[in-house]
């Protein structure tokens, strides 16, 4: 179902929805954008969602990437990715963090976490710990590309620096692009992670490959256990490593369907992802928010 926007939304695109409610008991979604954070409101997950602008700017940088937002002890904070303005090589994005005292903009950069390759950043507090999981690149592995990992934090600003790969590429339906770097090559894609608990069971939701390749998906991750300590758990993919079953994909009526977030609330589950109408012009940014609704039950989710 597409979420709604203001007259003042018009044309705007949403990729890389995170959505989070607020202290205020209102609801905001930041998104991707070249020129920032985009940053939007609304008082209801089905009301009408206002855009407030670009909630985070750095000067001499764009293409601010995959923001995930936390609150913490009276503060936002704001883990995203961007690179310089003088660097077309998306390849030297890195993720940092800013922080504001509202939710709605004033965020302020701090500091650069990650060395380059390091994007889509999903930070969680478990167990009374704070995790991040995020993606990088191994050029080496049988399935090349792009993959997740998670670390433990030291503090709201510091990884502790010993990731733990968490999702792999292990099918075609993740390459992202055959012969990228190299001949026989192919280079998959695994990211924008999004995890989160219900009791014992854990979830690592992702998306493989491009949104603009037909196969692009959402798919999870599934551990079992009560340990809180989430670099210690041993994540499998649904249904397993070698069947493409996605959770969402290209359907009747869009596509480039991914790049999630999970929003708790009342004891329902609703997911909100990007996806574009299948008649939207594809070499344009058409990508916009929409939401479903999602069970979790043991090892498996599912739309409804």
């Amino acid at each position: 179902m597409k979420l709604k926007f203001s007259e003042n939304a018009r044309g705007l695109s949403q990729p890389d929805p995170y959505i989070i409610k607020a202290h205020d008991g209102n609801y905001y979604i930041y998104a991707t954008g070249v020129d920032g954070v985009h940053v939007y409101r609304s008082s209801a997950l089905d009301g009408v969602w206002e855009h407030l602008g670009t909630g985070l700017q750095e000067e001499d940088c764009h293409e601010f990437w995959a923001p995930c937002v936390v609150y913490e002890k009276g503060r936002y904070y704001m883990y995203y990715s961007s690179c310089r303005k003088d660097c077309d090589d998306m390849h030297e994005q890195a993720i940092k963090v800013a922080v504001s005292e509202r939710p709605d903009g004033g965020f302020v950069y701090q500091k650069t976490m990650l060395k380059p390759f390091s994007i889509d950043a999903h930070v969680v507090k478990n167990g009374g710990e704070y995790f991040i999981f995020y993606s990088t690149n191994d050029y080496e592995a049988a399935r090349a590309g792009t993959y997740i990992v998670v670390d433990k934090m030291i503090d709201m600003f510091t990884a502790e620096g010993n990731p733990v790969a968490v999702v792999r590429p292990t099918l075609d339906e993740e390459i992202f692009m055959r012969d990228r770097f190299r001949k026989g090559q192919n280079w998959h894609t695994i990211e924008g992670a999004f995890y989160f608990r219900k009791g014992d069971d854990h979830y690592v939701m992702y998306s493989g490959n491009c949104y603009q390749n037909e196969s692009y998906f959402i798919g999870y991750a599934h551990a079992q256990g009560r340990e809180n300590d989430l670099t210690k758990l041993h994540f499998r993919k649904h249904p397993n490593d070698h069947t493409y079953a996605p959770l969402l994909c290209k359907n009747s009526e869009e596509a480039g369907t991914g790049h999630n977030s999970v929003l708790a609330e009342n004891g329902n589950y609703y997911i909100v992802y990007h996806a574009r109408d299948l008649d939207a012009d594809e070499n344009k940014e058409t990508r916009t928010a929409r939401y479903r609704l999602l069970t979790a039950c043991g090892h498996e989710l599912k739309l409804i």
